[in-house]
């Protein structure tokens, strides 16, 4: 068991002094005794933090406050080179909130879920916007009960979501435009996305047929990424009567889409790859048969660059169980294509998520294929 840190009637030093107190537990940045300046090099690891919402009071200078509605396990107003690590953060409004004026951030390791507000679309597991971020090795399960927000739902230039188990939410990722101005929107980072390695389970409760949203919500089309969400040997999982890959929100946005297992426990027409607008490359994916563009008459252009593969089973070793690891018989072995020598270089996939949080090495064998995880032992 990890140290616990409770937001019920939990108690602000007098002797600290800063703004927004009831938008956090753990809050960063943001302050007005000492004069505030930009915190950098700072660890948070080994703690559970719980229980920040309208629910709940705490005590501060001025007596006892209620949580706002968007408060967060950990709030990072602003900061430069933050390491959170193996940590709970549930039961608030919101388990991870950053903001615009964040540098180089990881998260690792960590279990998020349990968060979110009932019958509000506005607050989520993971709510960030940073120059320079990271997500590897978590655990993103579901929301509260009757909570519609996203899994992770992001803003940042320098987006890296690899190696993690991402499961319900109303998309499991929603990766949209800054709000933060142009010192994200133009870091030339803004218009690439990696999402790689991970397992995506979009269950049959989930309220919106899309797993992915990638481009802008904001309105203001001249914000939005217009740029390539690169998704690649990652295994998707969706169990709802109709599902969605990605929405991309502009004939702008582009989905790179290698290497992957896009898995439905329905027939394959229930399965489409994109919304209404953008483009899309399909490379040596797996598929059920039957599979569409898009659910709608007017959709944005799907080619497949290479061989589709395609089956009613890709050979998990029990699906029902969660248990996605591909057996000796799976038809996904040895299909995945090489990556192109950018992404190589640069994002290569070299390890694979481990529960209940965590990585490991991904067996050098089990990259030639398909999906997130490694192929059962042949001894």
């Amino acid at each position: 068991e990890l140290p616990v840190i409770d937001g019920r009637r939990a108690m602000t030093r007098p002797q600290l002094r800063f703004w927004g107190e009831q938008r956090g537990i753990i809050k960063i940045g943001g302050a007005r005794d000492p004069e505030d300046t930009m915190p950098a090099y700072i660890v948070i690891e080994n703690l559970d933090i719980r229980s920040a919402r309208p629910s709940f009071f705490y005590f501060s200078s001025e007596g006892l406050q209620k949580y706002f509605q968007n408060a967060a396990a950990i709030f990072v107003e602003k900061g430069e080179h933050i390491t959170i690590r193996n940590c709970y953060l549930h039961d608030c409004g919101n388990g991870l909130f950053v903001a615009y004026d964040t540098k180089d951030l990881l998260v690792e390791n960590c279990s998020i879920y349990h968060n979110g507000i009932a019958d509000s679309y506005y607050e989520h597991n993971v709510y960030t916007e940073a120059a320079g971020i990271t997500f590897q090795g978590n655990y993103l399960g579901p929301l509260r009960k009757n909570c519609l927000g996203n899994n992770l739902k992001d803003r940042s230039a320098g987006l890296v979501v690899r190696y993690n188990w991402i499961e319900s939410g109303n998309r499991q990722l929603d990766l949209v435009d800054s709000e933060g101005g142009d010192t994200i929107r133009f870091d030339p980072r803004y218009r690439s996305a990696y999402v790689y390695g991970n397992v995506l389970v979009k269950l049959e409760e989930d309220s919106n047929s899309q797993m992915i949203h990638y481009g802008g919500d904001s309105g203001d089309e001249s914000a939005y990424r217009k740029g390539t969400l690169f998704l690649y040997n990652n295994t998707l999982v969706s169990r709802r009567a109709s599902t969605t890959l990605v929405r991309l929100s502009t004939n702008s946005e582009h989905l790179e889409c290698r290497n992957n297992i896009l898995y439905t426990t329905h027939a394959g027409s229930s399965f489409a790859i994109l919304d209404e607008k953008g483009t899309a490359s399909l490379s040596y994916n797996w598929i059920k048969p039957g599979w569409k563009a898009a659910h709608s008459s007017s959709y944005g252009n799907v080619k497949s660059e290479a061989e589709v593969h395609s089956g009613d089973d890709p050979g998990f070793q029990d699906e029902a169980k969660n248990l996605f690891f591909l057996t000796a018989k799976s038809a996904c072995l040895n299909k995945a294509g090489l990556l192109p020598v950018a992404i190589q270089n640069n994002f290569p996939v070299l390890q694979q998520f481990k529960g209940p949080r965590g990585i490991e090495k991904r067996p050098a064998a089990s990259l030639k294929d398909l999906g997130a995880l490694e192929r059962e032992s042949e001894e």
